[in-house]
């Protein structure tokens, strides 16, 4: 929930009020029921507020806590909060608000950096102390809530979106090379700390960064999973796997029902949404009937557009206010557009779109839905994984690989523009010959805290991947629309529960084993035991039509040549036959180059 922006000066100047200001006007469809802005000296913030939890003003923010002298802003939900209130208020702090910001405040004055190990949920936050000057930021375990930052002469700015800092003007919007070749070799993910453009950054997920008045700054990693067998699960069976992860979930389900308004839940018919459903129903979804939601398309290019024939199951079975919404097979550019426009950084994931209209139609109903996203990545459910079952930890980087990322090295001398090839191989992220991708996943898989070579690709999709590509896409579409997305799935806590579980269960039954025998009668047998499915939308699949004539005349524009990214021979050979160029997941290389110049240009960065 809402979006938050501020800046900071190094130095005796000011901040600038006008520019926060509009920093968090962009902000405006994620917070779309107040708006503020707070200035002490040399520092600003600037909120937009979704109201969830304490609709009051109390609430409001940024909030200022004079006993404290802390001011601060929160993006996200804090779901522990009533419990922490109790303890705090134990300690002697007094509260004059209902909600979780003024926690997260106390928090922070009781523990200091810790506070966030203390926190259970989705944040972004910013803190100021009045009297030291300094500032602290922190983001919450698994990346659900964005921060993004940018460093300039003499002060620092940050924001919930990329946007948003491009909004308050000074910014290097040159193409970071390093950043461009982890885009297009691992399937659009960028990871922290680098984004696209050359001066923007994003703080990493589980980190503090505390930042003295000096201009200083010292980060603090509160978390890490380990994807290790653990001694005290030793004598556990593969039934005491399900239950304990079952009943994890449903704990996770319970703490994302907390809120002062509706909550819904996006119904894709897979098995990990519908296993939300039924246990909320277990749990009671209030005074009425739970309300669902299921987005189709209109079948094309030989693939299916809609799962309803599974969503109407799971509806039917627990009795839900269920809609489904059906999108035609009219003109696409339009909505594709806006899409790639709410986007905080270039992603090729069609789903994207789908997220997108969806929750243009869900936020008129309900202001908070739960889905299902991250039961793939940390329950081994994608089909990547099993070839990593059957090889040794030492070759798990060279079978991700083969499997995962978008282009080879040698597909990438052959793509990228000549000036861009040289600063690519010249950074200082090289690494044993590779390119710059590659360079960085060997680094990660050579880290300790992965037993198998399963391990070590599970915990890279869910501590990197996840977080940079279906996090990210959830969080920007549905708050493009003022939509609280929470996904139990990535509790902390489940997430490590998932990542001790032995391999073997996970994978088995064509992946998620031990969760779909965990589903065993409270779901009905055709969801469980159906194909892995994906959030479809066919028409970007098969790119044809007024779609692939946009994306040949944004390729071809121009802004495009004059920008340079890619050698203009590679790029006819992809119009040429637009729907040739797949990757090893199928996605379509021509719709990757265009979705990055295309959100280029909706950002307005000069070529």
């Amino acid at each position: 929930m809402c979006g938050l922006c501020g800046e900071v000066r190094f130095g005796s100047s000011r901040a600038d009020v006008q520019t926060v200001e509009r920093m968090a006007a962009t902000l405006s469809t994620r917070g779309p029921d107040d708006a503020g802005a707070w200035a002490h000296g040399r520092i600003a913030f600037g909120h937009r507020r979704l109201a969830l939890i304490d609709l009051s003003d109390a609430s409001a923010q940024p909030m200022a806590d004079p006993l404290s002298g802390l001011t601060g802003v929160l993006n996200g939900c804090i779901y522990n909060y009533r419990e922490l209130r109790a303890e705090l208020a134990a300690a002697g702090h007094r509260f004059f608000s209902d909600g979780d910001t003024e926690v997260v405040l106390k928090a922070y004055a009781q523990w200091g950096p810790d506070f966030a190990r203390r926190l259970i949920g989705t944040f972004a936050v910013a803190i100021a102390e009045r009297d030291s000057g300094r500032i602290v930021l922190a983001r919450d375990r698994l990346g659900v809530k964005p921060l993004y930052l940018s460093e300039q002469p003499g002060l620092l700015r940050f924001a919930s979106t990329l946007p948003a800092l491009l909004a308050g003007g000074g910014v290097d919007t040159s193409i970071d090379p390093v950043a461009l070749s982890h885009y297009l070799s691992f399937h659009s993910v960028v990871p922290a700390p680098r984004t696209i453009l050359a001066g923007v950054r994003k703080l990493p997920p589980a980190t503090v960064r505390v930042i003295e008045p000096d201009g200083t700054s010292t980060d603090h990693v509160y978390w890490e999973p380990d994807f290790s067998r653990r001694a005290e699960h030793r004598s556990w069976t593969e039934r005491d796997w399900q239950e304990a992860l079952l009943e994890s979930l449903a704990t996770a389900v319970q703490r994302r029902s907390i809120a002062d308004v509706e909550v819904g839940v996006l119904l894709s018919g897979g098995l990990d949404s519908s296993l939300v459903v039924a246990l909320l129903a277990r749990l009671g979804s209030g005074s009425g009937r739970l309300r669902t939601f299921s987005i189709g398309f209109e079948d094309g290019g030989g693939h299916r557009g809609d799962e309803f024939r599974y969503s109407d199951l799971v509806a039917e079975m627990f009795g839900t206010d269920h809609q489904r919404i059906r999108i035609g097979d009219g003109d696409l550019v339009q909505p594709v557009e806006a899409c790639i426009e709410a986007m905080p950084e270039p992603m090729i994931s069609h789903d994207c779109v789908a997220f997108y209209l969806l929750s243009e139609v869900v936020s008129a109903h309900v202001p908070v839905v739960q889905s299902g996203q991250g039961a793939d990545e940390v329950l081994g459910g994608y089909h990547w994984y099993p070839p990593f079952a059957q090889v040794s930890r030492s070759a798990a980087l060279g079978t991700y690989d083969r499997v995962f990322l978008d282009r080879t090295a040698a597909e990438l001398s052959e793509m990228l523009s000549p000036e861009l090839l040289h600063a690519t191989r010249s950074s200082d992220r090289l690494l044993r010959g590779l390119d710059p991708a590659r360079a960085w996943l060997a680094e990660h898989f050579d880290r300790p805290g992965a037993e198998t070579a399963a391990d070590a690709a599970m915990r890279m999709d869910t501590t990197v991947m996840l977080v940079d590509d279906p996090v990210k896409r959830v969080d920007s579409m549905t708050m493009a629309h003022g939509l609280e997305a929470r996904m139990p799935f990535l509790d902390h806590e489940f997430v490590e529960l998932a990542a001790a579980c032995p391999v073997p269960y996970k994978l088995a039954r064509g992946g998620k084993g031990v969760l779909k025998q965990a589903a065993r009668g409270l779901l009905p047998g055709p969801v469980i035991d159906r194909p892995k499915g994906y959030f479809p939308v066919p028409a970007l699949v098969h790119l044809d039509g007024k779609l692939a004539e946009r994306v040949r005349d944004t390729l071809e524009s121009p802004e495009a040549r004059r920008r340079g990214l890619f050698r203009p021979e590679y790029v006819a050979a992809l119009l040429r036959d637009p729907n040739a160029g797949r990757t090893p997941l199928n996605g379509n290389k021509l719709w990757q180059l265009a979705t990055l110049e295309m959100w280029l240009q909706a950002q307005g960065i000069p070529a």
